[in-house]
């Protein structure tokens, strides 16, 4: 009868320890997760400084406004693979579209996206003053042949440059590869010192004149 107790009791201990040894390895697992969750964040938030740090030092000194345009779309379509970027700048009643192709191969599905970008759309993007999806755009009246439209990814970002000027930025490429939450993120986190030296290139080519 002893040896009986004796065994009950030992077989619910086993039981205890083994259930106590899965709750443990599961928190491990928890903590294992966390911890590579919190790298990957790490790593991500890495990137975007150098990319940062690295856009500001190629644009830093620039007075001329069309080297900085042009200089800021290698940089990032470097950044974003395979990406075309055009800016847009309105102030009063003049709008400029500066406009530069990563790739060098001519791609009729883009060409019919660019060709869309009519004068009502480009003025609702600058008034809208945010993101814009190409969902947003069609919104905004955009308009075409959509099964072309279907094949590209695109995003505006704002211009935020004050006073009487505004803009944004328009970068696109085709799919399947569409634009990633990173690479917008990235885009969004250089948009602003891109605007002020928008507004000290114009600023400096209003004191010329």
């Amino acid at each position: 009868m002893l040896d009986k107790n004796r065994n009950k009791r030992l077989r619910l201990l086993i039981k205890k320890l083994n259930k106590d040894r899965k709750k443990q390895a599961k928190k491990i697992d928890i903590l294992c997760n966390d911890f590579i969750a919190a790298q990957r964040d790490f790593l991500k938030e890495l990137k975007t400084i150098v990319f940062e740090a690295n856009f500001y030092e190629s644009i830093i000194g620039i007075t001329d406004l069309n080297d900085l345009l042009q200089t800021a779309a290698r940089l990032i379509g470097k950044q974003v693979d395979s990406a075309n970027v055009t800016c847009f700048l309105r102030q009063e009643e003049s709008l400029e579209q500066h406009a530069f192709e990563s790739n060098q191969v001519a791609d009729p599905v883009q060409e019919h996206f660019e060709n869309c970008l009519n004068r009502r759309l480009v003025e609702n993007i600058c008034a809208s003053n945010k993101v814009c999806t190409l969902d947003d755009m069609f919104e905004m009246g955009l308009q075409g042949n959509l099964a072309e439209l279907g094949k590209i990814s695109a995003v505006t970002i704002p211009l935020d440059i004050r006073g009487s000027l505004s803009g944004f930025m328009l970068v696109y490429r085709s799919s399947p590869k569409k634009l990633t939450t990173d690479e917008i993120n990235n885009i969004i986190a250089v948009s602003s010192g891109l605007s002020r030296a928008i507004a000290s290139c114009r600023s400096l080519l209003q004191t010329s004149d």
